[in-house]
């Protein structure tokens, strides 16, 4: 269950409950800041924290902020391009073909428009998602034929949370934002879940598996990962 606290320089903050949660954690996420908190947890508490933690907060809130989509937007990325150009007539139009999205807007767009910057975003996050069913679902399929680890299902979506997931039954969960990343972290990110087939923790015989699997380089890519983020 999620709660929202409105605060007047912060925005808004979404609360969510863990039961798992030992404490409470802030994330920056586009748009918001997110507190995980435990079961129990009062409100005065949660106002507390973010009282006691403002400074860091403000700073990530800067961190976060969504880049303004506007002609100078760009996403140049191995399977994944977008451009926005001037157009002639005064209506919008999107157009897309497979690794390439191209959005056509009237030259006096106001571009700090939030409904403007919602639709883009829209426009964007449809375009992955055509693409990533294409090309992820492919890129997977081969990698697990390659290294013999078999699958059930493969779903894709949205989350800004994670790259990805692998349940118990061996269904893949895929963001369709890998299509934002280089090659070959979106190959690390492929068989780091495949190898959740195999090995469903964390432990020595998962990372020996992916380590296998990546030429010995899988703590050295999951550190560049992390100069990536979930999300537009």
């Amino acid at each position: 269950m999620e709660q929202i606290i409105k605060d007047k320089h912060l925005g808004d903050i979404v609360v969510k409950v863990n039961v798992r949660a030992r404490r409470l954690t802030f994330r920056g996420k586009p748009g918001n800041i997110q507190v995980t908190v435990p079961n129990g947890t009062s409100r005065n508490d949660i106002l507390n924290a973010i009282e006691q933690f403002r400074p860091e907060l403000l700073a990530i809130k800067q961190l976060t902020r969504r880049r303004l989509i506007d002609f100078d937007y760009r996403i140049e990325a191995e399977y994944f391009k977008l451009v926005l150009v001037v157009g002639k007539r005064d209506k919008f139009l999107a157009s897309s073909e497979l690794g390439e999205t191209r959005i056509v807007c009237p030259e006096d767009t106001n571009f700090d428009d939030k409904q403007l910057q919602e639709w883009l975003r829209k426009v964007i996050d449809e375009a992955l998602r055509r693409n990533a069913k294409i090309i992820l679902a492919e890129r997977l399929y081969m990698l697990s034929q390659k290294h013999r680890l078999p699958y059930k299902s493969l779903k894709i979506n949205g989350s800004e949370g994670r790259w990805g997931s692998c349940s118990a039954a061996k269904s893949i969960n895929l963001s369709y934002y890998l299509m934002l990343l280089p090659k070959h972290l979106i190959d690390y990110i492929l068989l780091h879940e495949l190898c959740h087939t195999k090995e469903m923790n964390h432990g020595d015989g998962f990372w020996k598996l992916l380590n296998e699997l990546t030429d010995n380089k899988a703590l050295a890519l999951r550190e560049e990962l992390k100069n990536y983020k979930t999300g537009l």
